[in-house]
């Protein structure tokens, strides 16, 4: 619509005077001009509004039929403070997608301190035709997809086929990798607007499907976890195992589903389907398209579809899957004559512990048990992986240098600790954030111990007036590459053993009052 402004011209003296002898005129509304009576003026007034309501009707419905079917959800962008260790801070700003598929018998929880995203207006056959789900806001995109979904691996596609026609097709590309920025090809997830349009069904499921890439950085253990595996719990959990994954991107990284063959079956009963080889057009009721990362190696656990699971969740599943037999660390308090068992992680490339022997003596002396092992991510077989992971769980305590090892802590009893040594060169917010709050939200005591520059080789190999010695603050802001090389691939650490005893001494102070 347009508006049309008119400036008024000063009014004559005389007229002001008139108007300010006739106060209830002017409360009234004025004088009326000569010719027309104040009821017909009421009357063109009622029409006017009456035609301007039924206008904004009309375009309402126009919009709200349009798309009935797809909702679009963006969340705040959940920022992960670094916190001081054993502080537990969770956002509460980001919306829940509820997921009304459950397992008989389960109930959804759904915090009253997040607000809920639930759409409880649904045009005439929306229940029938389905609906679209996507979140593209965070670290990841993903889609919901719900009614009669057909896959296609050879042009990697999810489609939603309407019962009845649609006035509009939708389409999104979604990476099926937890970080948006990863190169992988992406899945692209069409609303139709007629089933004309639909490709047949050659193989019909009915259970729901979860599909995910595998590229990325998966090769790297820490990310394999953070990136995969605990998103994937995630969002397949809620099907107690009647769940097919749809697998993209394993020409990449061949052996890693063999690897980690042990962990996927104990959350699905179904063969994989390889996308990239896929043939088929496959039918199901829903399928989830890409994972979620809410927060890194760890769960939020109001942001869990279907019901709220936690990181000490993941950990028990671990335990199952893989037939870890301790389900809690040694206790002191029952148990005072026994001694708890250490793991000092051996590196054998860079960012070694070059005193290793002198740090496990003193750990014996301490009061622990200390054994110098060095973890390879299981290798690149299932049996590999299982057997590292009960090694690990038959100790007390985790003890190495920053670095994807450490991951390996998610494998001690509930109740352990995770003692972190932290390279120098202001590296603490990076250390921590990859392992603080995730050993917090397993059950884990986490401490660490930040190595000064006296106990950094950087001190012989740069000398105590390069920037990297003298001035960390520098480096970092040269950018990560720098940081990279500077302070994880060409620094190893001498613990000073006296410096580092008051952190062995919270480990058993920590396991004695258990």
């Amino acid at each position: 619509h347009s508006t049309n402004t008119t400036s008024e011209a000063r009014k004559p003296a005389a007229t002001e005077r008139r108007e300010q002898r006739r106060p209830e005129a002017a409360m009234r509304g004025g004088e009326g001009k000569p010719g027309r009576s104040p009821k017909r003026q009421l009357n063109a007034g009622y029409v006017v509004g009456g035609l301007l309501m039924l206008l904004t009707y009309l375009v309402a419905q126009h919009f709200a039929v349009s798309s009935p079917n797809v909702v679009i959800t963006e969340e705040p962008r959940i920022v992960d403070e670094v916190k001081s260790p054993g502080e537990t801070v969770v956002s509460r700003e980001v919306p829940q997608i509820v997921d009304n598929i459950k397992a008989p018998g389960e109930t959804a929880v759904v915090s009253d301190e997040v607000p809920q995203i639930v759409d409880n207006i649904k045009a005439p056959g929306e229940t029938e035709n389905g609906k679209v789900v996507c979140n593209m806001e965070g670290r990841s995109d993903t889609c919901e997809v719900d009614g009669d979904v057909r896959t296609n691996g050879t042009a990697l596609s999810v489609t939603l086929v309407p019962a009845a026609s649609w006035p509009e097709r939708h389409e999104w590309m979604i990476n099926p990798y937890s970080r948006r920025f990863a190169s992988l090809r992406k899945v692209t997830v069409t609303q139709l607007q007629d089933r004309a349009a639909a490709p047949p069904c050659t193989v019909t499921h009915d259970m729901p499907a979860v599909l995910f890439g595998i590229g990325g950085y998966a090769a790297n253990y820490w990310h394999a976890y953070a990136d995969i595996l605990v998103p994937l719990f995630v969002a397949s959990r809620r099907y107690h195992g009647e769940v097919t994954f749809l697998v993209s991107n394993i020409q990449f990284r061949p052996r890693w589903l063999v690897k980690y063959r042990a962990f996927l079956q104990g959350l699905s009963n179904y063969d994989l389907v390889d996308m990239d080889g896929d043939a088929q057009v496959r039918c199901f009721p829903r399928v989830t398209v890409g994972l979620r990362l809410d927060k890194e190696l760890s769960i939020v656990p109001e942001l869990v579809p279907g019901g709220r699971l936690s990181m000490a969740d993941f950990t028990g599943f671990l335990r199952e899957a893989y037939a870890l037999p301790r389900g809690a660390a040694a206790s002191l308090a029952r148990e005072p004559e026994k001694k708890p068992r250490l793991l000092l992680i051996h590196r054998g490339h860079y960012r070694r512990i070059l005193n290793e022997p002198e740090v496990a003596r003193a750990a014996e002396e301490a009061g622990f048990e200390a054994v110098v092992t060095e973890l390879r991510g299981g290798g690149d077989t299932p049996e590999g992986e299982v057997e590292q992971a009960r090694v690990v769980n038959s100790f007390d305590v985790v003890l190495g240098l920053h670095g994807a090892g450490l991951t390996n802590a998610m494998f001690l009893p509930p109740g352990g600790v995770l003692i972190q040594v932290v390279p120098y060169g202001n590296m603490e917010d990076i250390a921590r954030a990859e392992f603080s709050e995730p050993a917090t939200d397993m059950g884990l005591r986490y401490l660490d111990y930040s190595v000064g520059a006296e106990e950094s080789s950087l001190m012989e190999t740069l000398g105590p007036e390069h920037p990297a010695v003298k001035d960390p603050a520098s480096v970092h802001r040269s950018g990560w590459d720098k940081v990279f090389e500077l302070y994880l691939a060409k620094q190893n650490v001498r613990i000073n053993v006296t410096r580092f005893a008051p952190t062995l001494a919270q480990a058993l102070d920590h396991l004695r009052r258990q």
